[in-house]
């Protein structure tokens, strides 16, 4: 059991209905049981004023976790600012795979949050580095997975992956997946990866529709940094169409010549749950119950 909660963040997902109400009388709850609670400036403005307001860097000081109001979408968003707070998810959206509570479960559940009945869930997070000819390096950090692809042209592109310059695999295909285990369950799993516990130390790679019958998803060593270095198959340079991704939300076309550099990142994202998570529970009903495979995709 961990201390009593007496300051906390709230971040939410304005685009979501009724998230600005539910903000509204989380806070005047909070007040209400004398825990200060601060909220981002566009969050403020929604609200009308009367909260308070702080920098996004400013929320996690003093308190105990950030609350995410918003989906898996809004707490992938949150986890790559690193904070370096707790997250608590609350889900607004549809399939809330990350988040650790649905919305009516909220005010339900928060007295025993604020009375320290919580564990703590810490996950890996990607370092991109995207390097270039004559360019400063570029970096990008991802709690699911980092994905290279071509463009709309049926043009084969081949990529070498590369480990501490040694020869992992080429890949002949659309392109390649690199996630964490937390990702495992989201775009990788679509395009046939395994499934990996949470707390699986490893590093997911897995080819997008790879032209060989021998092409596989590997799961490496979290030591390794990974150079991911693309070619096109002849043809017209104007046809060439890269793509990074970074959690289906941020990312840039690479151009000739640049190639990523991933790894396991320094900061890790920490996901409050309550006593007795499991994510045997929650593969089984957000997958195999609800059929859906989307985590971080259905909300930005």
């Amino acid at each position: 059991m961990l201390g009593s909660v007496r300051r906390v963040g709230v971040l939410a997902n304005l685009d979501k209905p009724h998230a600005v109400s539910l903000t509204a009388q989380l806070l005047h709850w909070l007040a209400q049981r004398g825990v200060e609670a601060a909220v981002p400036p566009e969050v403020g403005a929604a609200l009308g004023g009367g909260a308070r307001v702080a920098p996004f860097g400013e929320l996690a000081e003093g308190a105990a976790f950030l609350l995410v109001l918003g989906g898996d979408g809004t707490l992938l968003s949150a986890a790559r600012r690193r904070l370096g707070i707790p997250l608590l998810g609350v889900n607004l959206g549809h399939l809330g795979f990350l988040t650790e509570l649905e919305a009516p479960d909220l005010f339900p559940a928060l007295p025993a949050l604020l009375a320290g009945q919580y564990e703590l869930d810490e996950r890996l997070m990607l370092e991109c580095v995207v390097h270039g000819p004559g360019g400063a390096a570029e970096r990008y950090h991802a709690l699911n997975d980092v994905v290279l692809t071509k463009g709309p042209f049926a043009r084969l592109l081949r990529l070498t992956v590369t480990a501490e310059e040694r020869l992992v695999l080429t890949y002949p295909g659309d392109g390649i997946i690199v996630s964490t285990p937390t990702g495992s369950t989201a775009y990788s799993l679509s395009a046939g990866g395994p499934v990996m516990h949470p707390h699986v130390q490893g590093l997911l790679v897995t080819p997008i529709c790879p032209h060989s019958f021998y092409s596989r998803p590997v799961v490496l060593g979290t030591a390794e940094r990974l150079a991911v270095r693309p070619e096109v198959a002849p043809g017209p340079r104007h046809l060439v169409d890269l793509a990074l991704t970074v959690d289906a939300q941020e990312g840039r076309p690479l151009v000739p010549g640049e190639w990523l550099e991933v790894g396991v990142a320094a900061a890790t994202t920490t996901l409050v749950r309550r006593p007795g998570w499991s994510f045997h529970d929650v593969l089984r009903r957000k997958l195999a119950d609800d059929g859906r495979v989307a985590e971080g995709r259905e909300d930005a």
